[in-house]
């Protein structure tokens, strides 16, 4: 199953792809938030294109579980996805993925500009690795 994890940003939305089986998570482009319009679109070509059966969402809860601000615009978000897309989109807690994308990113040696870009991705990376090992475990 081909999954896309999304991280959503009101800058960037950070995206990774699995292969068709699941198992390996790849960081992809991200894209630039321009326009709602332009993001839903550039979001359903690459569904189409990469052939995605399921898409995972970053859902940022604060840190003491509840909704914050961002949550509720994620939420939105994935409402307004709903209405264009029929494929299921799931929501996965990504507390803390940031940092750990942070994390990641030092220990391969990305430093400055580099980095800056990779990170929305890499926290779309570990959303969905994430949720593709829970799906798993069951």
């Amino acid at each position: 199953m081909r999954a896309l994890g999304i991280d959503f940003g009101l800058k960037r939305v950070g995206l990774a792809i699995s292969d068709p089986s699941g198992i390996l998570v790849s960081p992809y482009r991200p894209l630039e938030r321009t326009t709602r319009q332009r993001l839903f679109d550039d979001l359903l070509e690459i569904v189409q294109n990469e052939s995605v059966e399921t898409i995972v969402v970053g859902l940022p809860l604060g840190l003491d579980g509840g909704d914050t601000l961002t949550t509720r615009q994620v939420r939105n978000f994935v409402l307004s996805l709903g209405r264009r897309t029929k494929l299921p989109i799931h929501l996965m807690d990504e507390r803390l993925t940031s940092a750990q994308a942070e994390e990641e990113l030092n220990a391969a040696g990305l430093r400055g500009t580099k980095r800056k870009m990779a990170l929305d991705s890499q926290a779309a990376v570990i959303i969905l690795r994430s949720w593709l090992e829970n799906e798993q475990s069951f």
